[in-house]
């Protein structure tokens, strides 16, 4: 097999329940390699760093040049044929050679081009750092998307969780969490139950009192902590009567006692049934306020 650092981290279609992955140079490297071996047209200049449905799925699998990945494993014989790239079949392409009929016929099809663009997919997703890091960063690219229509309580996150037109700010935080831990290129933040063992996301964390109650008994690797860090869980009492209300991801200190956090289903009408992702900017006067951190796998 050809030598790299690493498997960068697995790489879901947009229509996957884990997808759609983030945009990177894993992808370039993966269109190259198919590319060499006939299941992609040869185009790099024209290549982005997307994994599409179309990449990810093909035209189909005896398509000449768009078979594609799920088109490669069915070639593989041995792969079952998703979509998806897991390190089988990562491994795969690391051991094929360009066919004969082809240009660079016998070469290794990961050439050393797909191999920098690997390594530098891997280092930078190990410098990244924790699945925390990294569900903040998912909350980040979810700034302005809003439920639809107004005051229906109907999102994408929602969808995802089999829960939808129901407030939605602790799902969101799931969904951040899920995701998160699925770029880090695990199946599921340890905190939360994953759709493979489940056959569907229980209500574990569809309600902020649920997120408290466990931080504050040790269960699930949720806990209390009172030095926060980018990509922790927040939690907010409004009236400071014990029952929290909304959850968002701590994202940074201003001063003292304000930060921003990005949250779900707020706004600057109602905080806690708003519609839409935001930052916000809180103060840990304005209302009883947790931090909660979530372990790591």
């Amino acid at each position: 097999m050809v030598v790299v650092k690493g498997f960068p981290f697995p790489l879901f279609p947009p229509d996957s329940p884990k997808g759609p992955s983030p945009d990177s140079d894993f992808t370039l490297a993966l269109k190259r390699t198919a590319a060499r071996i006939g299941a992609w047209p040869w185009d790099p200049e024209g290549w982005d760093d997307s994994y599409s449905n179309r990449f990810g799925h093909g035209d189909g699998w005896d398509d000449e040049t768009h078979a594609g990945i799920e088109g490669l494993q069915h070639w593989s014989g041995t792969i079952s044929a998703t979509g998806n790239v897991g390190e089988a079949t990562f491994n795969f392409l690391r051991s094929v050679k360009v066919p004969q009929g082809r240009t660079h016929a016998g070469e290794m099809a990961m050439d050393s081009v797909a191999v920098n663009q690997i390594n530098a997919a891997f280092t930078q997703n190990q410098t990244k750092g924790t699945v925390r890091d990294k569900a903040l960063t998912r909350a980040v690219t979810q700034l302005g998307s809003k439920e639809s229509p107004p005051e229906s309580n109907l999102t994408k996150y929602g969808d995802w969780y089999g829960e939808n037109g129901v407030p939605w700010c602790a799902i969101f935080a799931t969904w951040c969490y899920e995701k998160g831990a699925q770029d880090a290129g695990f199946s599921d933040s340890p905190s939360f139950l994953s759709l493979a063992a489940s056959g569907g996301y229980s209500d574990r964390y569809d309600y902020v009192p649920y997120i408290v109650s466990d931080a504050r008994n040790g269960r699930f690797g949720l806990s209390i902590t009172s030095s926060p860090i980018p990509g922790d869980m927040v939690c907010y009492d409004w009236n400071r009567n014990g029952e929290y209300d909304h959850v968002g991801l701590f994202e940074d200190w201003l001063n003292d006692n304000e930060f921003t956090a990005i949250e779900g289903n707020t706004s600057t009408s109602d905080n806690s049934n708003g519609g839409q992702v935001m930052r916000r900017t809180r103060s840990t006067f304005g209302q009883g306020t947790v931090f909660v951190r979530v372990a790591e796998p």
